[in-house]
């Protein structure tokens, strides 16, 4: 599955808004992070990730979107998330519950563990 992005930017209120459409995964995350990156060197005060059409995200995903929070919080920014579908706020619950330590042996077997707790809040067993 592929990744489309659309940006809005709203110039009074500082807010870039990024549409996400598809999925957001190895394959489609280093692009993404090279759009998301160019977005944020803008320095609008509010940069949202509009989940609504995102369909999928696996670890790689994840890795952009942390990575691009903390450049957003140092530069004095923040990186929201809105529209987050159950199976895709499912995603970032379990990341908040697990300790600081490592659970799974390698971004394969996360990866995997993601992908089936994605599909069964969204009933696909």
């Amino acid at each position: 599955m592929e990744l489309t992005t659309s940006v809005s930017i709203d110039e009074e209120h500082s807010v870039a808004r990024i549409g996400l459409k598809g999925a957001l995964n190895t394959d489609t995350a280093p692009e993404f992070e090279k759009r998301l990156q160019d977005i944020l060197t803008h320095g609008h005060s509010l940069n949202v990730l509009d989940m609504k059409e995102l369909d999928y995200i696996s670890s790689a995903g994840l890795r952009v979107i942390f990575k691009a929070a903390k450049q957003a919080k140092n530069a004095g920014n923040r990186l929201a998330a809105a529209n987050r579908k159950p199976h895709i706020d499912k995603v970032f619950e379990i990341l908040k519950a697990l300790p600081d330590m490592a659970v799974f042996a390698d971004d394969n077997e996360l990866d995997a563990y993601l992908e089936a707790m994605q599909n069964k809040v969204k009933g696909d067993n």
